[in-house]
C-alpha cells in the first residue's frame, strides 16, 4: 500500500490552510479540499497493530553505541576509528558488526561492547513525540508491540526501567529466534504471538535490514527517516515519516 495521491494532496492543502498560507479565493477549493479530505481518509490503511524497532527508532541510541565500538576496535584491532568512520555499523545487528570487522571471537567481544554500550554514561534517549505516539495509539486500540536484535538485558535498561514496556504486548528480542533481520523470522515470531495475519500490521524502523525483513515477512513497512543516519532511500516503504508524531496519521 503506497499513500495515494489523494491523500497527499489532502494533507498538502490541510498543512496550508492551518498557516493560513492559503485561503478560498473559490468555492471550487474548499470543495475540492473536503473532497480530497475524505477520500484521502478512506485510502490511508488501518492497521491492527504496530511493531517497532527501537534502536535509531524509538530510541536515540547512536552515542551509546558508537563510542564503545570505537573502544573496542582499539582494544581488538589496535587501531583507531573516528566517530564518522564507525557510523557505517549504526544499523547493523550487533553480531553483524563482529563479523564485518573481522573479530576472533565474536560472541566474547559482542559481550564486552553490550557492557560497554551499559555503562555509557549518557544513556539511550526517548525520541521526541513517541510517548504521545504510544498513549494516542493505545487509545484508538492499536495494539503496539517490539521487534529488535537487542539483548533482553538491554531492553530491560533501555525500555522496562524508562516504563515505556508497559505499552508494548509483545517483545521479540535477540534471544527469542535463532535467525535475525533481515530474515523474517523475528517478525514472524511476533504475527505468532499477536495472532494477527501480515496485512494486518506495519513494521516501524530506520534500517534497510528492517525494511528486508518486513519485505521477506510480507509486511508493510514504515521508514523513521529521523533515525536513518546515512539518510538511506527506502524505495519499498509503504509510508515514509519523517517525525515520530506522524505516526498518528495511522489511527
Amino acid at each position: 500500500m503506497k499513500i495515494s495521491l489523494a491523500y497527499s494532496a489532502y494533507l498538502f492543502l490541510k498543512e496550508q490552510l492551518q498557516h493560513k498560507r492559503i485561503l478560498y479565493p473559490h468555492q471550487w477549493l474548499k470543495e475540492a479540499y473536503e473532497d480530497l479530505s475524505k477520500r484521502g481518509k478512506k485510502d490511508m490503511k488501518k492497521y491492527k497493530a504496530v511493531i517497532y524497532d527501537i534502536d535509531g527508532t524509538v530510541l536515540n541510541t547512536l552515542n551509546m553505541n558508537m563510542y564503545p565500538l570505537m573502544r573496542i576496535i582499539k582494544e581488538e584491532l589496535n587501531e583507531d576509528w573516528s566517530f564518522e568512520d564507525v557510523l557505517k555499523f549504526a544499523a547493523y545487528p550487533g553480531m553483524k558488526v563482529m563479523e564485518e570487522l573481522n573479530i576472533k571471537d565474536k560472541e566474547k567481544t559482542y559481550a564486552r561492547w553490550v557492557q560497554y554500550v551499559n555503562e555509557y554514561a549518557d544513556g539511550a534517549t526517548l525520541y521526541e513525540g513517541f510517548e504521545e505516539v504510544f498513549i494516542k495509539l493505545e487509545e484508538a486500540g492499536i495494539i503496539q508491540a517490539v521487534v529488535s536484535a537487542k539483548t533482553k538485558a538491554q531492553y530491560q535498561i533501555d525500555m522496562v526501567e524508562k516504563g515505556l514496556d508497559k505499552y508494548m504486548k509483545a517483545t521479540i528480542l535477540a534471544e527469542d529466534t535463532d535467525k535475525h533481520k533481515p530474515d523474517p523470522t523475528p517478525l514472524l515470531e511476533c504475527l505468532k504471538r499477536l495472532q494477527f495475519q501480515p496485512d494486518e500490521v506495519i513494521y516501524i524502523g530506520d534500517a534497510r535490514s528492517d525494511e528486508l525483513a518486513s519485505q521477506n515477512a510480507h509486511i508493510d513497512f514504515g521508514y523513521a527517516k529521523w533515525g536513518n543516519v546515512a539518510q538511506e532511500e527506502m524505495k519499498n516503504a509503504t509510508i515514509v515519516l519523517e517525525k515520530p508524531l506522524d505516526l498518528l496519521q495511522l489511527i
